[in-house]
């Protein structure tokens, strides 16, 4: 066949797909939403710069409960905490699947914690939670390893002497480390080749599924296999990342004591040894790889980006920062900022829960799917529907922030300044895909924040603008911008860097 008798053809099949599922659609009492056209849905409506702005206005037209049609897929959306809540714990398990993302499902298909369904997905977040508390999440021994590579990154911070510097590496190069400790038990120097190249092909992929191209991808992907573009970049560096993994693990196979288990890989590696049913079931290679893929990723982007929301904060609002440095200085003084310290420190607590909530690092959460026909709110929604929890529309959920466009650490202190929850501040999600390592980005963003204000103060360079608008990806960046971290006291308790193995 010609290549214009395929296009036509395949052409032709979307046309009568699009129009069986839109007369299914009609059948039934399905959520409301804008009037979509012909193949492409309703992508013609989103904001291609800022598309959560369309699910914000979506939302104020259609109600909390609504349907966009993304090329032949039709999304539903769940605006505002109160709606999200309902869904995501009150029916919990007919919302608990994921959708099949086909940029990443040939190489992935229904493994790791990320993407997979079913009972591999319970073994496999079981698995992940069990072993990470082994391993130290929310323990002192983790404690420290954070607090030792807290030190190396304010060296490599203090080694720009108070010029300006791109934050992104070396904050990545940090957070990735901690991750690296769980999974492999040994840590990167910041410059090293292999470790920078695993970073990029991980941040990057993540830059380039925010682009329009990798998101046309998954709406019409046997179209655009055929079109060269950022979507082929992205299933390439994921084939090189599952490429660096798969060697790692096989060369700690060969080095496997099961007696003597040090990390993460060796506790997968040691079930597939112990001869039960699921551990050829649930405990093979292609688990394992999209497992660790899935754990680098989570465990190193979103903490990072939450840090540099909160430099650039900090650099915007230079009164705030000051606030934290006098908190720090009156709680810890120059001693090590501990975990232990943060129920004394109020307003920096505040402040740490106001930069996630306003940097949204996620904004739509990683897509559900509903297991089963469910009937939500009057609304019937088909098995295997693509539901998106809309994770911005409960940050900034006017119910429950006063201010809720506006950085403003008050959104979680009293009027006496003590520390107060906000139900609504749900950046890690909720319910049972509720983010597996919260514990740990919580304990690293503590103590990385109070380590760096204890030690500098952040300016942003002479005549600089800083921009509070995201860069567009598949989680909410700040835009590029430049530092001056200006050191503070000649007495900083990180000076012997030696002892922290940082050289």
């Amino acid at each position: 066949m010609d290549p214009v008798t395929i296009v036509l053809s395949a052409v032709v099949i979307l046309l009568l797909t699009y129009v069986y599922n839109n007369q299914k659609q009609n059948s039934k009492n399905f959520p409301p939403g804008p009037k979509p056209l012909p193949i492409i849905g309703n992508l013609h409506m989103i904001d291609k710069n800022k598309p959560i702005n369309t699910c914000f206005e979506m939302s104020k037209k259609y109600g909390p409960v609504f349907c966009l049609h993304l090329g032949l897929l039709k999304m539903v959306v769940l605006s505002g905490y109160d709606t999200i809540k309902d869904a995501l714990i009150n029916h919990a398990e007919e919302f608990s699947d994921r959708p099949v993302a086909p940029i990443t499902f040939k190489l992935v298909k229904d493994n790791g914690i990320l993407s997979a369904n079913g009972e591999n997905w319970k073994v496999m977040r079981r698995f992940t939670i069990s072993t990470l508390r082994d391993f130290g999440m929310g323990r002192k021994s983790l404690e420290n390893k954070i607090i030792e590579e807290a030190a190396c990154l304010t060296q490599a911070i203090k080694s720009y002497g108070g010029k300006p510097f791109d934050n992104l590496t070396v904050i990545n190069a940090a957070v990735a480390n901690i991750i690296v400790a769980l999974l492999l038990n040994r840590r990167f120097e910041y410059d090293d080749p292999d470790f920078l190249k695993l970073v990029y092909l991980v941040t990057n992929n993540i830059r380039l599924m925010g682009k329009p191209l990798a998101l046309l991808y998954n709406f019409f992907p046997s179209v655009m296999d055929w079109l060269p573009g950022v979507h082929q970049t992205v299933i390439e560096n994921l084939r090189t990342l599952h490429n660096f993994i798969r060697a790692t693990f096989r060369k700690q196979k060969k080095e496997l004591d099961v007696n003597d288990q040090r990390n993460l890989i060796d506790a997968f590696l040691a079930k597939q040894l112990e001869g039960k049913p699921e551990s050829t079931l649930y405990y093979h290679n292609d688990n394992l790889t999209a497992l660790i893929a899935d754990l680098f990723g989570a465990g190193m982007d979103t903490t990072t980006t939450t840090l540099r929301w909160g430099f650039l904060l900090m650099m915007k609002y230079p009164d705030i920062q000051k606030k934290v440095q006098n908190e720090i200085e009156r709680v810890v003084g120059s001693a090590q900022p501990r975990v232990e310290h943060r129920i004394q420190m109020p307003y920096t607590d505040a402040v740490l829960h106001e930069i996630q909530r306003f940097g949204d690092i996620l904004p739509g959460s990683a897509p559900h799917s509903t297991s089963q026909d469910v009937t939500f709110r009057g609304y019937f929604i088909p098995k295997g529907t693509l539901v998106l929890p809309f994770l911005a529309s409960a940050l900034r959920d006017a119910a429950y922030f006063e201010k809720p466009d506006e950085f403003y650490p008050e959104h979680f202190l009293t009027s006496e300044g003590q520390f107060k929850k906000n139900e609504a501040f749900i950046p890690f999600s909720m319910g049972k895909r509720s983010c597996a390592g919260q514990i740990l980005a919580k304990m690293e963003l503590f103590l990385f924040f109070t380590a760096l204000l204890q030690n500098f103060t952040l300016q942003a360079p002479p005549g600089a603008q800083l921009d509070l608008s995201p860069e567009l990806g598949a989680t909410n960046a700040p835009q590029p911008y430049d530092t001056c971290a200006i050191p503070r006291s000649k007495n900083m308790f990180f000076l012997d860097f030696q002892q922290h193995n940082c050289i």
